[in-house]
């Protein structure tokens, strides 16, 4: 069972830096593709980052491009992503999820999500 557990969501002021953390389990990390996606209060979900199984492919939604990162670590299972030049509309849930490269709309292993609240 896919199972993935997103951790480092904290309040954060405008301009500031985040890291974001997804350990994941119950499938092969190191083969599959991967994305993050985020839903601010109110809103729809949101396509943020994909990476895929190599980590050599990387897409980044228009909004975040420039300011964020993602990263993986498949000896460690663990997926990444810094978050950086925050701004207040950065306010949401993010949550990692497993995605075939180039099916972003294909995810699976749905958890929690951690919180990032950026202020003023």
């Amino acid at each position: 069972e896919v199972h993935l557990v997103e951790s480092g969501g904290v309040l954060v002021q405008a301009g500031g830096s985040l890291r974001l953390s997804c350990t994941a389990s119950g499938f092969t990390f190191s083969t599959s593709g991967m994305t993050w996606v985020r839903q601010a209060p109110g809103k729809g979900r949101e396509w943020v980052s994909g990476i895929n199984s190599e980590g050599d492919k990387i897409n980044y939604a228009d909004s975040v491009k420039g300011r964020f990162t993602v990263s993986r670590d498949s000896a460690k299972n663990t997926l990444s992503l810094q978050l950086n030049s925050l701004k207040l509309e950065d306010t949401a849930v993010y949550y990692c999820v497993k995605s075939p490269w180039g099916s972003y709309y294909v995810m699976d292993g749905w958890g929690n999500g951690t919180l990032v609240t950026v202020s003023s």
